[in-house]
């Protein structure tokens, strides 16, 4: 019984995954402690069953990351420009979802450069996308963990963080299919955060 669960260990991690984030984005108040502890839990258990890909040197990792980074932000922000033209009224999620969600201290950034970020990507992308590819195809495996990501989002209760979810947790996966590297999907989705946080805050 514990061998078959630990092959498929999809069959209940996933549904734990998906219930944390459900008990971080239930109560706003304590919000960085229970995601972040959602975080560290679910990045330990990827750790200890799969070793991540890191297939590029050091200078590599940042430059690459940096570029990714920024188009991607670009990405959202042109996508956000192109849905603020209709009547979707975007503007008020995007709010409150800074409001709430977005980081407001020297330790909330700490958080996200040393365990947010990191967890999320070895999670999803390291070991979510690695174990989908053992029964489905790479495209479908990558689009598919990009939009088990979007639903995990989705407890947050905000529409535009399940979107932009699912189009970024696509790119950075073919992004790890293709460039191999761990620290590169971490230094492009702290790039992103770091802009839309700190740099160029989409306007409300």
């Amino acid at each position: 019984m514990f061998s078959f669960f630990k092959r498929h260990s999809l069959l209940w991690l996933l549904p734990l995954s998906l219930y944390l984030y459900h008990l971080a984005f239930e109560n706003t108040a304590v919000f960085w402690y229970m995601y972040s502890f959602a975080i560290l839990l679910l990045m330990s258990i990827a750790i200890v069953n799969y070793s991540v890909f890191d297939q590029l040197k050091t200078w590599q990792s940042l430059l690459y990351g940096v570029m990714f980074g920024t188009l991607l932000y670009a990405l959202l922000a042109l996508g956000y420009r192109f849905l603020d033209v209709f009547p979707l009224n975007i503007q008020r999620p995007v709010a409150a979802l800074q409001t709430i969600f977005a980081p407001s201290s020297i330790w909330h950034y700490l958080l996200l450069m040393f365990i947010i970020v990191p967890g999320e990507e070895i999670f999803w992308r390291g070991f979510i996308q690695q174990q989908l590819k053992k029964y489905m195809k790479l495209p479908l495996a990558i689009l598919s963990a990009s939009l088990l990501f979007g639903v995990a989002l989705s407890f947050s209760g905000f529409w535009p963080a399940i979107i932009a979810g699912i189009l970024t947790g696509a790119v950075l996966g073919v992004l790890y299919e293709w460039k191999r590297s761990m620290p590169l999907l971490i230094i492009t989705h702290l790039v992103i955060l770091i802009l839309l946080f700190l740099i160029f805050p989409l306007p409300a």
